[in-house]
């Protein structure tokens, strides 16, 4: 019988069918997911190794007398992997103070999808990376942020014209 690209892979690693099905349920239904334009803080990175990159707004609020994150966002370029984790950080932020927040490791910040397998870990340091940024390395005061442009605008349109040139055959006819 012949496997079709839709059909789900055997399970080859332990608990790996429960966190795809978590990915796929967190990739139906994303939250925070999108530019923050009022946001306070914006932090971006991005992974050579894989060529994903993260943007995260946090957006605070005072709560009983402390600075607390009220929303927090992001914007992804990578792995569906990446993009639940985020949309799962983003939720667990709420609330949190620029302290609580910069203690939070990458494996906190995954939420219900549980532990990452050893292929993704680098989805939820990304996330980890973006948080740090935004929060200025872990300091109480977060810096202010004018505008946060979207990642996509940083790809602006080549300048000039595109030459396309034939390579020649270097083997003889």
């Amino acid at each position: 019988m012949r496997r079709l690209a839709t059909d789900p892979l055997p399970a080859i690693v332990p608990g790996m069918d429960d966190f795809e099905s978590k990915v796929r349920e967190a990739l139906a239904n994303p939250k925070n997911q999108g530019e923050l334009t009022d946001a306070d803080a914006v932090g971006t990175v991005g992974s050579p190794d894989c060529g994903d990159m993260l943007r995260m707004w946090l957006k605070f609020t005072e709560k009983d007398g402390k600075r607390v994150i009220d929303r927090a966002s992001f914007q992804a370029f990578g792995c569906q992997t990446a993009i639940a984790v985020a949309s799962m950080a983003t939720e667990l932020l709420k609330g949190k103070t620029a302290e609580e927040a910069g203690k939070l490791s990458a494996s906190d910040l995954t939420g219900e999808l549980g532990p990452l397998p050893p292929m993704k870990i680098h989805c939820g340091q990304l996330v980890e990376g973006a948080l740090r940024s935004a929060l200025g390395q872990g300091t109480e005061t977060a810096p202010a942020v004018d505008s946060a442009p979207t990642l996509s605008a940083g790809f602006a349109k080549p300048a000039g014209k595109i030459r396309i040139v034939p390579l020649e055959d270097s083997q003889p006819s």
